[in-house]
């Protein structure tokens, strides 16, 4: 490692002792650090790294840190390390980066392994700035939510589990109309209450919401969910939790199973129209609210370490 590494880190997830402290044991060079604000959660440090010569930059925090940092460097040379220091890190977790674990994440970078994956941009309604999204976006029952099972229920019940922490997820998620065009098909009107279009598709617990989504095959990768009453919400949980989950990794059968509330689609653009405003996330983070959106997928945009 050189001094070509800069370190952007969120002061509200980690203490900067114990950072800088694992830097020096675990990176051993000189690095340029750059502090995150709540006017800046990392685009405009990260920028600056990439214009000061920086060829690896090591976002320090959580999702949101990470999303902002990865919007700054995407279509660049520079390389992407991550030390995970939130509560969801999905990028992380998808990347089979350590958690917990600052060391270990520290010399994981310092092994200068990278690989290639793409990037998610979304634009919202009439705004011209796009936004990039490492993990997914939409609306809808949100994705952290579904898997916030009871600990001691889980480990009595099993999958089922998910029934109980998904009806609490459920609650208050109203069916709305849903225009969705996907690269150049057709606009379809379908009705429901959930869509996610991700980059990758493991959240915490393990749950594979977008099961066929991969972080490097230029595609996006969709999920709407339409359950109306118990028993569709059942089939809901059914299809996530087990055809196109557990069974998968049983069976060793990669085919996605569709059923009547719960659908899944592969694109390289999506384009959303709204019956009426819903609230929308990107990687996690409430945006407000939008009536229609576009995505699109920048196959290979990123370096990550």
């Amino acid at each position: 490692m050189t001094a070509t590494t800069g370190i952007i880190w969120n002061p509200s997830k980690i203490d900067e002792d114990t950072l800088r402290s694992a830097v020096a044991a675990d990176l051993g060079e000189e690095v340029r650090w750059w502090e995150t604000s709540e006017d800046d959660p990392g685009r405009g440090m990260a920028q600056e790294a990439v214009d000061a010569g920086c060829t690896t930059v090591i976002a320090v925090g959580g999702d949101g840190t990470v999303r902002a940092v990865a919007e700054a460097l995407a279509g660049t040379d520079v390389a992407l390390g991550i030390v995970p220091q939130g509560t969801g890190n999905l990028l992380a977790r998808n990347l089979e980066v350590p958690l917990d674990d600052i060391s270990a994440a520290l010399q994981r970078i310092s092994a200068g392994d990278t690989r290639q994956i793409d990037l998610g941009w979304a634009r919202l309604g009439d705004d011209d700035e796009e936004r990039a999204f490492a993990v997914m976006v939409g609306f809808g029952v949100d994705a952290q939510m579904l898997v916030e099972t009871d600990d001691d229920l889980k480990s009595r019940a099993g999958w089922l589990a998910y029934v109980e922490a998904m009806g609490r997820a459920m609650a208050g998620t109203e069916m709305t109309d849903v225009t969705v065009t996907i690269d150049d098909e057709e606009p379809r009107e379908i009705r429901g209450h959930t869509l996610l279009i991700g980059n990758c598709g493991m959240v915490q617990g393990g749950l594979r919401l977008l099961p066929d989504a991969n972080l490097d095959d230029g595609l996006l990768d969709l999920l709407l969910i339409s359950s109306d009453g118990a028993l569709q919400w059942l089939d809901t949980v059914r299809s996530v939790v087990w055809d196109n989950g557990i069974r998968r990794l049983i069976t060793r059968d990669e085919s996605t199973v569709n059923t009547d509330s719960t659908r899944f689609h592969t694109a390289a653009r999506v384009r959303v129209e709204l019956e009426r405003p819903l609230e929308f996330e990107i990687d996690g983070e409430e945006v407000g609210e939008v009536s229609s959106f576009e995505v699109r997928v920048q196959a290979g945009a990123l370096q990550v370490l």
